[in-house]
Protein backbone atom coordinates (compact mmCIF):
# COMPACT_ATOMS: atom_id res chain seq x y z
CA UNK A 1 0.00 0.00 0.00
CA UNK A 2 1.47 3.27 -1.22
CA UNK A 3 2.99 5.72 1.74
CA UNK A 4 -0.14 8.58 1.73
CA UNK A 5 1.81 11.45 2.52
CA UNK A 6 3.35 10.28 -0.23
CA UNK A 7 0.31 10.36 -2.25
CA UNK A 8 -0.65 13.44 -1.31
CA UNK A 9 2.63 15.34 -2.13
CA UNK A 10 2.61 13.87 -5.64
CA UNK A 11 -0.85 15.09 -5.77
CA UNK A 12 0.34 18.77 -4.73
CA UNK A 13 3.07 18.44 -7.04
CA UNK A 14 0.44 17.48 -10.37
CA UNK A 15 -2.32 20.02 -9.68
CA UNK A 16 0.97 22.75 -9.14
CA UNK A 17 2.19 21.54 -12.73
CA UNK A 18 -1.77 21.11 -14.03
CA UNK A 19 -3.86 22.90 -12.09
CA UNK A 20 -6.50 20.40 -13.35
CA UNK A 21 -9.81 20.01 -12.38
CA UNK A 22 -10.15 16.24 -10.81
CA UNK A 23 -7.02 17.24 -8.88
CA UNK A 24 -8.43 20.06 -7.07
CA UNK A 25 -11.31 17.75 -6.29
CA UNK A 26 -9.04 15.01 -4.89
CA UNK A 27 -7.42 17.91 -2.19
CA UNK A 28 -10.82 19.18 -1.15
CA UNK A 29 -11.86 15.95 -0.76
CA UNK A 30 -8.68 15.23 1.40
CA UNK A 31 -9.05 18.54 3.59
CA UNK A 32 -12.61 18.82 3.49
CA UNK A 33 -12.50 17.47 7.52
CA UNK A 34 -10.33 20.52 8.02
CA UNK A 35 -13.63 23.14 7.80
CA UNK A 36 -15.74 20.91 9.50
CA UNK A 37 -12.88 20.93 12.55
CA UNK A 38 -12.75 24.75 12.11
CA UNK A 39 -16.69 25.23 12.35
CA UNK A 40 -17.27 22.68 15.18
CA UNK A 41 -14.32 25.03 17.18
CA UNK A 42 -15.64 28.71 16.04
CA UNK A 43 -19.76 27.35 16.96
CA UNK A 44 -18.72 26.42 20.75
CA UNK A 45 -18.67 30.56 21.25
CA UNK A 46 -22.32 31.46 19.21
CA UNK A 47 -25.53 31.97 20.04
CA UNK A 48 -28.08 28.80 18.49
CA UNK A 49 -29.69 30.81 15.82
CA UNK A 50 -26.54 31.11 13.65
CA UNK A 51 -26.22 27.77 11.15
CA UNK A 52 -23.06 25.58 11.64
CA UNK A 53 -24.21 24.64 8.35
CA UNK A 54 -23.52 28.87 7.03
CA UNK A 55 -20.17 28.19 8.70
CA UNK A 56 -18.78 25.18 6.88
CA UNK A 57 -20.49 26.45 3.44
CA UNK A 58 -18.09 29.73 3.82
CA UNK A 59 -15.34 27.75 4.97
CA UNK A 60 -15.41 25.48 1.91
CA UNK A 61 -15.10 28.69 -0.34
CA UNK A 62 -12.00 29.77 2.32
CA UNK A 63 -10.53 26.11 1.70
CA UNK A 64 -10.84 26.59 -2.16
CA UNK A 65 -9.02 29.87 -1.77
CA UNK A 66 -6.28 28.11 0.59
CA UNK A 67 -5.57 25.12 -2.27
CA UNK A 68 -5.28 28.17 -4.69
CA UNK A 69 -2.75 30.16 -3.20
CA UNK A 70 -0.95 28.18 -1.48
CA UNK A 71 3.11 27.78 -2.53
CA UNK A 72 3.86 24.65 -2.66
CA UNK A 73 8.10 25.58 -2.27
CA UNK A 74 8.11 27.61 0.92
CA UNK A 75 7.88 24.37 3.45
CA UNK A 76 4.96 25.64 5.49
CA UNK A 77 2.23 22.70 6.09
CA UNK A 78 -0.83 23.15 4.35
CA UNK A 79 -3.27 22.38 7.07
CA UNK A 80 -1.19 25.46 9.04
CA UNK A 81 -2.09 27.46 5.80
CA UNK A 82 -5.60 26.52 5.23
CA UNK A 83 -7.00 26.61 8.71
CA UNK A 84 -6.09 30.67 9.19
CA UNK A 85 -8.00 31.37 5.52
CA UNK A 86 -10.91 28.60 6.42
CA UNK A 87 -11.29 30.32 9.85
CA UNK A 88 -10.51 34.08 8.14
CA UNK A 89 -13.40 33.05 5.75
CA UNK A 90 -16.12 31.86 8.43
CA UNK A 91 -15.12 35.03 10.28
CA UNK A 92 -16.01 37.51 7.96
CA UNK A 93 -19.25 35.98 6.99
CA UNK A 94 -20.15 36.58 10.79
CA UNK A 95 -18.84 40.22 10.51
CA UNK A 96 -21.18 41.01 7.83
CA UNK A 97 -24.09 39.44 9.69
CA UNK A 98 -23.42 41.34 12.81
CA UNK A 99 -24.83 39.03 15.02
CA UNK A 100 -23.36 39.84 18.10
CA UNK A 101 -25.92 42.59 19.42
CA UNK A 102 -24.62 45.99 20.33
CA UNK A 103 -25.94 45.98 23.92
CA UNK A 104 -23.33 42.82 23.95
CA UNK A 105 -20.67 45.14 22.34
CA UNK A 106 -21.11 47.85 24.51
CA UNK A 107 -21.01 45.45 28.00
CA UNK A 108 -18.24 43.78 26.39
CA UNK A 109 -16.22 46.88 25.89
CA UNK A 110 -16.84 47.69 29.80
CA UNK A 111 -15.86 44.84 31.40
CA UNK A 112 -12.47 45.36 29.12
CA UNK A 113 -11.47 48.61 30.01
CA UNK A 114 -12.40 47.98 33.80
CA UNK A 115 -10.36 44.76 34.06
CA UNK A 116 -7.43 46.49 31.95
CA UNK A 117 -7.52 49.40 34.21
CA UNK A 118 -7.91 47.13 37.26
CA UNK A 119 -4.97 44.40 36.93
CA UNK A 120 -2.82 47.51 35.87
CA UNK A 121 -3.39 49.30 38.93
CA UNK A 122 -3.28 45.35 40.98
CA UNK A 123 -0.22 44.47 38.83
CA UNK A 124 -1.80 40.81 39.23
CA UNK A 125 -5.08 38.89 37.80
CA UNK A 126 -8.00 40.45 40.06
CA UNK A 127 -10.19 38.45 41.50
CA UNK A 128 -14.06 38.16 40.87
CA UNK A 129 -15.17 39.86 43.67
CA UNK A 130 -12.45 42.92 42.56
CA UNK A 131 -13.83 43.01 39.21
CA UNK A 132 -17.58 42.78 40.12
CA UNK A 133 -16.81 45.95 42.62
CA UNK A 134 -15.24 47.51 40.46
CA UNK A 135 -18.29 47.39 38.25
CA UNK A 136 -20.97 47.40 40.88
CA UNK A 137 -22.28 44.69 40.30
CA UNK A 138 -22.44 41.03 42.42
CA UNK A 139 -20.40 38.16 41.84
CA UNK A 140 -23.39 36.57 40.10
CA UNK A 141 -24.18 38.85 37.91
CA UNK A 142 -20.73 39.39 37.03
CA UNK A 143 -20.75 35.25 36.05
CA UNK A 144 -24.10 35.71 34.11
CA UNK A 145 -22.39 38.81 32.23
CA UNK A 146 -19.10 36.88 31.49
CA UNK A 147 -21.68 34.07 30.25
CA UNK A 148 -23.30 36.29 27.73
CA UNK A 149 -19.72 37.52 26.72
CA UNK A 150 -18.55 34.37 25.36
CA UNK A 151 -19.26 35.06 22.01
CA UNK A 152 -17.30 38.02 21.96
CA UNK A 153 -14.23 36.10 22.40
CA UNK A 154 -14.74 34.11 18.88
CA UNK A 155 -11.67 36.84 17.41
CA UNK A 156 -9.77 36.77 20.92
CA UNK A 157 -6.13 38.41 19.43
CA UNK A 158 -7.15 38.90 16.35
CA UNK A 159 -6.79 42.88 16.35
CA UNK A 160 -3.39 42.80 18.01
CA UNK A 161 -1.99 39.92 16.66
CA UNK A 162 -1.57 38.58 12.61
CA UNK A 163 -1.52 35.30 11.95
CA UNK A 164 -0.31 35.36 8.71
CA UNK A 165 1.87 37.62 6.35
CA UNK A 166 1.72 38.13 3.06
CA UNK A 167 4.33 36.79 1.24
CA UNK A 168 4.42 39.12 -1.60
CA UNK A 169 5.94 42.00 0.87
CA UNK A 170 9.22 42.25 1.89
CA UNK A 171 9.46 42.35 6.03
CA UNK A 172 9.33 45.72 7.94
CA UNK A 173 12.10 45.72 10.16
CA UNK A 174 9.94 48.31 12.62
CA UNK A 175 6.67 46.09 12.06
CA UNK A 176 8.59 42.94 13.44
CA UNK A 177 9.83 44.75 16.30
CA UNK A 178 6.50 45.57 17.26
CA UNK A 179 5.25 42.18 16.34
CA UNK A 180 8.13 40.45 18.71
CA UNK A 181 7.28 42.91 21.90
CA UNK A 182 3.60 41.85 21.23
CA UNK A 183 4.76 37.98 21.66
CA UNK A 184 6.45 38.82 24.46
CA UNK A 185 3.50 41.34 26.34
CA UNK A 186 1.20 38.47 25.47
CA UNK A 187 3.84 35.72 27.14
CA UNK A 188 3.64 37.90 30.10
CA UNK A 189 0.16 38.51 30.08
CA UNK A 190 -0.47 34.30 29.76
CA UNK A 191 2.02 33.77 32.70
CA UNK A 192 -0.44 35.85 35.27
CA UNK A 193 -3.45 33.89 34.43
CA UNK A 194 -4.84 31.61 37.08
CA UNK A 195 -3.83 28.26 36.95
CA UNK A 196 -6.61 27.02 35.40
CA UNK A 197 -7.18 30.01 33.32
CA UNK A 198 -3.67 29.48 31.48
CA UNK A 199 -4.37 25.71 31.15
CA UNK A 200 -7.34 26.17 29.59
CA UNK A 201 -5.60 28.77 26.98
CA UNK A 202 -3.16 26.41 26.87
CA UNK A 203 -5.46 23.26 25.67
CA UNK A 204 -7.22 25.49 23.73
CA UNK A 205 -4.79 27.63 21.58
CA UNK A 206 -1.82 25.66 21.53
CA UNK A 207 -3.00 22.10 21.71
CA UNK A 208 -6.12 22.31 19.70
CA UNK A 209 -8.40 20.56 22.15
CA UNK A 210 -12.13 21.88 22.09
CA UNK A 211 -13.73 22.78 25.77
CA UNK A 212 -15.66 19.97 25.64
CA UNK A 213 -12.71 18.10 25.50
CA UNK A 214 -10.32 20.47 28.03
CA UNK A 215 -13.77 19.73 30.49
CA UNK A 216 -12.98 16.01 30.57
CA UNK A 217 -9.24 16.52 30.98
CA UNK A 218 -9.67 19.02 34.08
CA UNK A 219 -12.73 17.30 35.17
CA UNK A 220 -14.90 20.71 34.89
CA UNK A 221 -18.07 21.69 33.68
CA UNK A 222 -17.92 22.45 29.44
CA UNK A 223 -20.10 25.92 30.72
CA UNK A 224 -17.39 26.50 33.25
CA UNK A 225 -14.40 26.27 31.00
CA UNK A 226 -16.24 28.46 28.57
CA UNK A 227 -16.08 31.03 31.49
CA UNK A 228 -12.23 30.31 32.02
CA UNK A 229 -11.97 30.49 28.44
CA UNK A 230 -13.61 33.68 28.05
CA UNK A 231 -11.87 35.39 31.29
CA UNK A 232 -8.58 34.74 30.29
CA UNK A 233 -9.10 36.13 26.59
CA UNK A 234 -10.76 39.32 28.01
CA UNK A 235 -6.79 39.84 30.48
CA UNK A 236 -4.98 39.48 27.41
CA UNK A 237 -7.06 41.44 25.28
CA UNK A 238 -6.62 43.77 28.63
CA UNK A 239 -2.80 43.35 28.07
CA UNK A 240 -2.66 43.62 24.59
CA UNK A 241 -4.65 47.20 24.42
CA UNK A 242 -2.54 48.63 27.38
CA UNK A 243 0.75 48.17 25.25
CA UNK A 244 -0.97 49.25 21.84
CA UNK A 245 -2.02 52.50 23.54
CA UNK A 246 1.79 52.99 24.98
CA UNK A 247 3.00 52.75 21.36
CA UNK A 248 0.82 56.65 20.27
Amino acid sequence: MPDAGLALQNLWSDYRENRRADIREKLIENYLPLVKLVAGRIAVGLPQHVDKDDLISNGFFGLLEAIERFDLSRGVKFETYAVARIRGAMLDSLRAQDWIPATVRQKARQYEQTLAELESRLGRSASDEEISGAMGVSVPQLHTLINTLNGCTLVPLEDYVKTESPASHAPNPSQFLEDEEVKATLAKAIERLTEKERLVVTLYYYEGLTLKEISLILKLTEARISQLHTKAIFRLRGALSRFKSSLF
